[in-house]
């Protein structure tokens, strides 16, 4: 195959491991992956295949829900080099697309014209063209525009036996023998099949019909890969509305909101989406309710826009609306809808949900009676699930808490599905209203269409591929829906693991099947304050997503493909370039962790064995800082720093990367200032606040410590040290037994310290030790209300996640992890009544990662706000994120990353913007690629604080 193929031909574990699912409960182990360049290449691949007798499936962004994308033989993989937009005729409103096209970048390119394609699922930022002709995908907007068959006009098409066709509207790309069987069934095709906007079961033989046009390019739309492989497509294009204005409705509850939605169509909506309470328990920024419609009307103006919202919600019968016309409040309801095919795989209390029922359809007016019966099915098979969907078209996704673990909960599983399909078909439904039958409901197919046409499809099958060479196993002779589930591999024990998962159960297996597929982390743009994922976005490989690294990691479980277990290369390898940016954390819509994953990895990994030399020179650094400073050798080893020669040497010795410089050490820690500074007569008269020194504020930056006391103490708050004081108590029976002295200092040789280090080299037995020294260390603060003000966002992080984690059964980690505030959130909640110093200045810069992810910025915001500090952050990574960039290896990638968002928005930065990065690597990163000084916004508080508002801050160089 690789001297006949131009793309990439790859059998080795790891590429056969990334796709042994797809986003469904189902895996199947193929021999191997080829990327093609062009239609040349995918006509070799059948023709080897056809030789070998070996099965062939079509891939696009493996984000099907039925198991069509998965397959033992070779894996198409279309999304890195048939990825492009080929022309777009403005005029007739087509585009010629290749199949491994995202669906985002065609709209994209359409934009300018005005035009866009019309489906629209909520995957549009990782599905491709290819894989929605081949489930026939649909979207919020297929009220309006239809479904992906309606926007196919010509496709180009290669069958298992080599033979290229154009198909299009009638019999003259048809392969032969398709038109007699058509014609010699008419009155089967005229009456076989169920009249409804999402019909996506089975074969579209209807659209043979001579009274439809014998629309071959339409019949071929959701035929899953079984017939022939897509190369390219003629798609039409919609006119784009100028202006939309979403009406989000409110009902009582689900029941009300379907019945409502038929109601609603006749006045023209975009789209008719609803979602009950049980999916969005929190209901932020939504109308009162239980449940909700979401109903966008389009118009030439925003006016026009509102004016039929406004008609559509006299007509709602809601008992609260919202209309919003703002694109970025659309765009954040919007994202509610859209990340719940991955917020729906957790049920509110944690326990997990799987597909396999995703998306019946049935006729819109019988959505409201089905949806009862079908919660009643629930019920009388004691499961769960979370409907919501496309309300409009009478389709509902939802995910089942089905135990697809044991014998008994397969039994169930199969029991509910035989019961489901007869419900769905009771009432004139589809199986499928979406997504395609794959191996989750081709077996049930005949309750559908009877024996009959079912035989009939399987005549088709054998027309287009006699030798069952595509695909096999859908939707035609298929396999048991029960069969091929990926849980079955994993072990049914608990794994030992060094965290405690405790949102898992104490399961890293149950962690690792959190990741479902839907592949949100493979967008290749960073939208908004998204961060996940900044390797992938840079390389553009499967195995650098966080899809991917889980999938190894799940491989890597059941023993089968990657047999290495901990110590498998091909696991470590992958998450080489894990950044451990904690992005995913939240932007992954069921909060995979990679960063947590990987250090638990890695502990395992390296257990017994000689470790990187970077994990001992980053990862260590709190002692060698320490060191440092206790023997007062910094400016010697600033000094010796500045040699080329030496610090070339000790950069090789030590695992970093030679283009990296090495960062100053203070010459002054920030400790030791403080300790000289504090007299009595300095003291704040407040509320109570310690101040963490982090290793990053103590030993590199100690100019934002001094700078966040400066501030706090302006704010009326009493600053205490945490690990050089020790609790003073004042005599029995004055009340005040609990107090803080932040004078009292002991000299012991004990440091606080977060762990973080040694937690992203996987160094958790030592992470551990070093928690709970800090914890003793601590509890004289425990014993307090004080909070505790943490200035590096990674410290922070580290201290509100990861140290209830690995020390789970220490009820000191939990005290002490919600105490962590950050700078801002300080401020904010402990000092209200303060007005920051008016600053009046434009910012530039980036939300660390971690505090994305974990902490949140709402408190920053509104500092910012207060201060007069304005504009938005960017998003993405700066590609530093600690040890990642220093090491060896990694300069590219850490280069790249900075350069998607965070170096353009610096270097596009009006005159005098205030360059913020809260985080050290945020600040490093820029000092050392652009040349620019990042400033906390501690730093820039206190500056305001000694100037008048707009003067321009002093430079400070990192290190003073």
């Amino acid at each position: 195959m690789r001297r006949a193929v131009r793309g990439e031909v790859e059998f080795d574990v790891t590429a056969r491991a990334l796709v042994t699912m797809d986003a469904s409960n189902y895996r199947r182990v193929p021999l191997g992956v080829v990327a093609p360049r062009d239609a040349d290449d995918v006509a070799a691949v059948l023709e080897i295949c056809r030789a070998h007798g070996v099965p062939v499936v079509a891939r696009g962004g493996g984000t099907s829900i039925a198991g069509q994308a998965t397959g033992t033989g070779v894996v198409l993989d279309f999304t890195r080099h048939m990825n492009r937009v080929l022309g777009i005729d403005a005029e007739a409103r087509t585009a010629v697309v290749q199949p491994g096209l995202v669906l985002d970048r065609l709209q994209e390119a359409a934009a300018p014209y005005g035009l866009r394609f019309g489906a629209d699922p909520s995957t549009h930022s990782r599905c491709t063209l290819g894989g929605m002709i081949g489930n026939n995908a649909c979207g919020s907007h297929s009220v309006a525009w239809g479904t992906t068959a309606d926007g196919v006009r010509e496709l180009s098409v290669i069958t298992a036996r080599g033979q290229r066709l154009r198909l299009g509207e009638g019999w003259a790309g048809a392969p032969d023998g398709l038109r007699e069987l058509v014609e010699g069934e008419l009155a089967r095709l005229r009456t076989g099949f169920p009249e409804l906007p999402r019909r996506i079961s089975g074969y579209a033989l209807d659209a043979l019909l001579p009274e439809r046009g014998a629309d071959v390019a339409r019949s071929f739309c959701g035929s899953e890969g079984t017939l022939g492989v897509l190369t390219e497509a003629v798609v039409r294009l919609v006119k784009t509305p100028r202006a939309r204005v979403l009406a989000v409705l409110g009902y009582a509850d689900e029941s009300a909101a379907a019945e409502a939605a038929a109601g609603l169509l006749p006045h023209r909506p975009l789209t008719v989406e609803g979602m009950a309470r049980d999916l969005v328990p929190s209901a932020t920024g939504l109308p009162r309710g239980d449940a909700w419609l979401f109903v966008e009307a389009g118009g030439e103006s925003e006016q026009e826009a509102r004016a039929r919202a406004e008609t559509i919600v006299r007509a709602a019968g809601a008992v609260d609306a919202l209309v919003v016309g703002d694109p970025a409040a659309q765009r954040a309801l919007w994202r509610i809808r859209e990340d719940a095919s991955g917020t729906a795989t957790r049920m509110p209390d944690g326990s997990e949900a799987w597909p396999g029922w995703e998306d019946c359809a049935v006729p819109p007016a019988r959505l409201g009676p089905y949806l009862r019966e079908f919660r009643a099915l629930l019920a009388a098979h004691g499961l769960r699930g979370t409907p919501y969907g496309h309300f409009g078209d009478g389709c509902i996704h939802v995910r089942i808490d089905f135990d697809l673990l044991t014998r008994d909960g397969i039994g169930r599983f199969r029991r509910f599905s035989e019961e489901l399909a007869e419900l769905v078909v009771a009432h004139g439904g589809s199986l499928s209203g979406e997504h395609g039958d794959g191996q989750a409901r081709a077996e049930l197919l005949p309750r559908m269409y009877g024996e009959e046409m079912v035989a009939l499809f399987e005549r088709v099958k054998g027309i287009w591929d006699p030798d069952d060479l595509l695909n096999p196993g859908m939707l035609v002779r298929p396999a048991p829906l029960d069969a091929n589930l990926r849980f079955s591999v994993l072990p049914r024990r608990p794994v030992d693991v060094a965290f405690g998962y405790t949102a898992d159960g104490g399961d890293f297996s149950a962690a690792v099947r959190r990741c479902v597929g839907v592949a949100k982390c493979r967008t290749t743009t960073a939208t908004g304050p998204a961060v996940m994922c900044p390797s992938y976005r840079v390389t553009g490989e499967e195995r650098h997503s966080t899809r991917g690294r889980a999938r190894l990691l799940h491989e890597m479980l059941a023993g089968e493909l990657v047999t290495g277990g901990w110590r498998s290369a091909e696991v470590r390898d992958a998450l080489d370039l894990c950044l451990a940016c904690k992005g995913c954390r939240s932007d992954c819509p069921v909060e995979v962790d990679m960063a947590t994953y990987k250090a638990e990895f890695l502990h395992h990994h390296y257990a017994g064995r000689l470790r990187p030399a970077a994990h001992y020179v980053l990862g260590r650094l709190p002692v060698w800082l320490r060191w440092a400073a206790r023997t007062r050798t910094a400016p010697l080893l600033n000094a010796l720093a500045a040699v080329p020669p030496l610090a070339a040497a000790a950069k090789r010795l030590g695992g970093i990367a030679p283009e990296r410089d090495v960062p100053r050490l203070a010459r002054e820690p920030f400790t030791r200032w403080w300790r000289r500074r504090r007299t009595d007569g300095e003291q704040g008269r407040g509320e109570l606040v310690v101040l963490w020194p982090d290793t990053f504020t103590e030993h590199l930056s100690p100019a934002v410590g001094r700078a966040a006391v400066r501030v706090l103490e302006a704010a009326g708050l009493r600053v205490a040290l945490p690990p050089t004081l020790h609790l003073r108590r004042p005599p029995v029976g004055d009340g005040r037994s609990a107090a803080l002295n932040p004078v009292s200092v002991l000299r012991g040789r004990g440091r606080v310290c977060c762990g973080l280090t040694y937690v992203s080299t996987g160094q958790l037995d030592r992470a551990r030790t070093v928690l709970r020294r800090t914890l003793d260390l601590m509890e004289p603060v425990l014993e307090t209300s004080a909070p505790v003000v943490v200035l590096e966002p990674s410290c922070a992080a580290a201290l509100r996640a990861d140290l209830p984690e690995l020390l789970p059964d220490d009820p000191r980690a939990r005290r002490l992890a919600g105490r962590v505030l950050t700078f801002a959130e300080t401020l904010r909640r402990h000092a209200p009544g303060w007005t920051p110093p008016r600053l009046d200045r434009p910012v530039v810069g980036q939300t660390h990662c971690h505090q994305h992810a974990v902490l949140g910025d709402t408190a920053d915001r509104e500092l910012r706000a207060a201060a007069g500090l304005t504009g938005e952050p960017a998003g993405g990574c700066c590609g530093l994120a600690g040890n990642f960039g220093f090491e060896k290896g990694h300069w590219e990638v850490s280069v790249a990353c900075a350069e998607e968002q965070l170096l353009p928005a610096v270097r596009r930065a009006p005159d005098g913007a205030v360059v913020l990065a809260d985080g050290y690597s945020c600040r490093t990163q820029l000092e050392q690629l652009a040349g620019v000084r990042g400033r906390h916004l501690a730093e820039v508080l206190a500056e305001g604080l000694e100037k008048g508002p707009g003067e321009k801050p002093e430079e400070e160089p990192e290190g003073r």
